[in-house]
Order: C-alpha cells, then structure tokens, then sequence
C-alpha cells in the first residue's frame, strides 16, 4: 500500500512501516544509485573470498567505487589493483572499535562518503546449545552483531548529514530455519537482523535504506574454511548436531548458489526505487523461509484461542 503526498510517501511492506521522500535527486536517498553507479562509494566487509569478493568484483564492474576490507589487506588487494583509481583495500578486524572508527575515516577520505555499508564479514560456527564454549560464543557475537553495529554507526553521521544511503546486513537463512547445531549462529543473525528492521524504522524519514539479506547455501569456503565448530562433541547430541559437525559435512563444493549472480541480485535490491527490507538469495534460502513461516502461522493459529485469551 502507499499513500501519496506532496513531500513524502508511505510504504506498507508487510513488515514495517516507514515514511521516504518521495522525490530524490543525485546523492539523496535512492537517487543516488539509480544510472549513476560511478558516484557510488560501497563499503564492503569481508572480501578475501566468497560473497564478500563478489560483490565487490560487481560493484568495480559496474562503474562504482568500493573499499574492500579483510583480516588481512594482502588478501583484496588483488581487488583493488584491478581499478586503483576506484578501489581501496583496508585491514579492518570488524570486533576492534578502533579500527572500524580508522577504516571508515579512510573510506570517507578517499572517496568523500560512503553510500553503502555491506556488512558481510562472519564465519559459521556449529556446536549443540550446550556444547558451546563462551569464549568462542562470545567471539562469534562480536564478529555479527557488534562489529557490525559499529560500522553502522560509524557510518551514519555522514549518511544523515546527506540524507542518503543504504544499510546491509548479510544475515542467513539459518536464522529462519536454526537448524540443529547452529544454534548460536543462528542467534546471531537473529540478533541482526531484529536490530535491522528497529534501524530500518528509525532511518526511513531520513532518507536511508536497511536491508537484511539471506543467503542460502553457495558455492563459497563457508562450509570449508570459515566454518568453526566447539571442540568437544557431547555424545547424546550425535543425531542432531552431531550429524552437522564439519566431519560429517558433504556439502562444500556442491552448493547450488552462485556467488555472481548474487551479487547482481544485491545491486539490483541496492538501486530498486523500493528497495526490499527481506532478500533472499537461492532456492533453498526461498523454500525454507516460506516453509518456516508456514510452519509458525500452523502453530500461532492452532493455539490462537488461548492468545487472545490473557486480556482483562
């Protein structure tokens, strides 16, 4: 639904409401992806492999600007030396605040603003609810869900100062599904992405866009090289997380997504006139988002009576 006024215009989705500026110009808002990719500063965390280095590779093929960030420089600089002159590699460890705070200030020098944040940097870690360690919990919190908090607040002061750009948070389909095992993970993305439709509410009326993405399974190291896992497996669980440990897994090199096509699809999402607050990327991540939704409408129906049954 939307409802048209003179200045603003507001958008129903089904999941949040908010109100945008209806018309934008070159560097407000939208307007400044839309045919005018070679002004567009992207900054991207986690690019040495998989999603992360596509989307970057996406963004330099299509004219923009895009600050590439890693653990380890070395590892994107290879990005960066393809288009020297619209590219830039970081060191950025996204847990250190310090370096978040440099890593922006250098993106903003170099380019003079950044219009995309795409948080991206993560890895997975599988163990039963129980197994799990603290230090390694506490680890994975900070790499999803504060890291990336940090960046966004870094980058905000400028977005709102121009009341333009666009906000993405890569989440995953697990935080749908939290299959066994990935419980933790799963808690994680569940945490950014409830932070993100709060944040999404909060930055309509300025002009800026949040988006949670959900990839399914692709073709990336995820399952190989970033996946983690506790180091002590509690026997009781061999038939639930345990069929999940890395040791049992036969899914890396064998995953149906394309890491090329979706970065196209995270353009396409970034420069849409509505740019959607829900993306999935893959069959899978789309089949299991609509049977998990499926599944709890069956159960809030099933005990609707007994809900409605607590007021005074």
């Amino acid at each position: 639904m939307s409802v048209s006024r003179r200045t603003q215009t507001t958008v129903w989705t089904g999941l949040w409401t908010g109100t945008v500026p209806r018309e934008r110009t070159a560097h407000t808002g939208r307007g400044a992806l839309h045919g005018a990719m070679t002004d567009t500063t992207w900054f991207i965390t986690g690019c040495s492999t998989g999603l992360g280095r596509a989307f970057a590779e996406a963004v330099l093929a299509a004219g923009g600007n895009v600050v590439v960030t890693a653990r380890d420089a070395s590892r994107v600089q290879d990005i960066a030396d393809t288009a020297p002159d619209r590219a830039l590699a970081l060191a950025l460890d996204v847990t250190d605040p310090a370096a978040v705070t440099a890593a922006v200030a250098a993106a903003e020098e170099r380019f003079g603003r950044v219009d995309v944040l795409v948080n991206n940097a993560g890895y997975g870690y599988r163990a039963a609810v129980e197994e799990g360690e603290p230090e390694a919990v506490q680890t994975l919190f900070d790499t999803h869900v504060h890291g990336p908090t940090g960046l966004i607040r870094a980058v905000l002061p400028g977005m709102r100062a121009r009341g333009t750009g666009t906000i993405v948070n890569i989440s995953s389909i697990g935080a749908r599904i939290s299959p066994e095992g990935s419980g933790y993970y799963s808690a994680v993305k569940a945490a950014l992405e409830a932070l993100s439709l709060s944040l999404r509410k909060e930055l309509a009326p300025l002009g800026i866009d949040v988006m949670v993405v959900e990839p399914g399974g692709f073709r990336t190291d995820f399952a190989g090289r970033s996946l983690t896992q506790s180091a002590a497996p509690i026997e009781a669980y061999a038939d639930t997380a345990g069929k999940r440990r890395i040791e049992h897994d036969t899914a890396h090199g064998t995953q149906a997504g394309d890491p090329a096509k979706a970065a196209q699809a995270l353009i396409t999402a970034v420069e849409a006139d509505q740019t959607p607050f829900m993306l999935l990327l893959g069959n899978d991540a789309s089949d299991g988002f609509r049977a998990a939704l499926d599944a709890l409408r069956a159960e809030v129906d099933a005990w609707e009576s007994v809900s409605r049954g607590t007021d005074f």
